[in-house]
């Protein structure tokens, strides 16, 4: 089981995943034919990874802020992240590879990204 104190590695460990397969996700996008997307996909697509992207070096960056004060706020913060950059990218992608909207799981990712952020900002300004 994680503890608080274990999670700025851990941050650090999911922020640099998430990265990595970004990058992966942005070449697949840049060089896949246009028929392997779904209408306007691969602009969709490019979104979500840039979403992924600057969400992996957020959890990178908490992750090392954690190491010297580790907080119940911050920990909060960075799994309402994690969950939320996999939901809201998730359903992005499939939307842009099958053409079918993944119902409520994007909008749902994006409102615990936006809490996640407010969970952060009061996390540190108690900090």
């Amino acid at each position: 089981m994680l503890s608080i104190s274990s999670l700025p590695r851990s941050w650090r460990v999911c922020g640099a995943l998430l990265a990595g397969s970004g990058v992966i996700l942005g070449a697949l996008i840049a060089h896949l034919p246009e028929a392997d997307f779904g209408s306007g996909g691969r602009l969709m697509a490019h979104g979500a990874m840039e979403m992924q992207m600057w969400h992996g070096l957020a959890l990178l960056m908490l992750g090392l802020t954690m190491r010297e004060k580790p907080t119940k706020l911050l920990a909060l913060g960075g799994c309402g992240l994690l969950l939320g950059t996999l939901l809201f990218c998730g359903g992005v992608y499939y939307t842009a590879f099958t053409g079918q909207h993944a119902a409520h799981v994007a909008p749902t990712g994006g409102s615990i990204l936006i809490l996640s952020w407010l969970t952060l900002a009061i996390g540190w300004l108690r900090a």
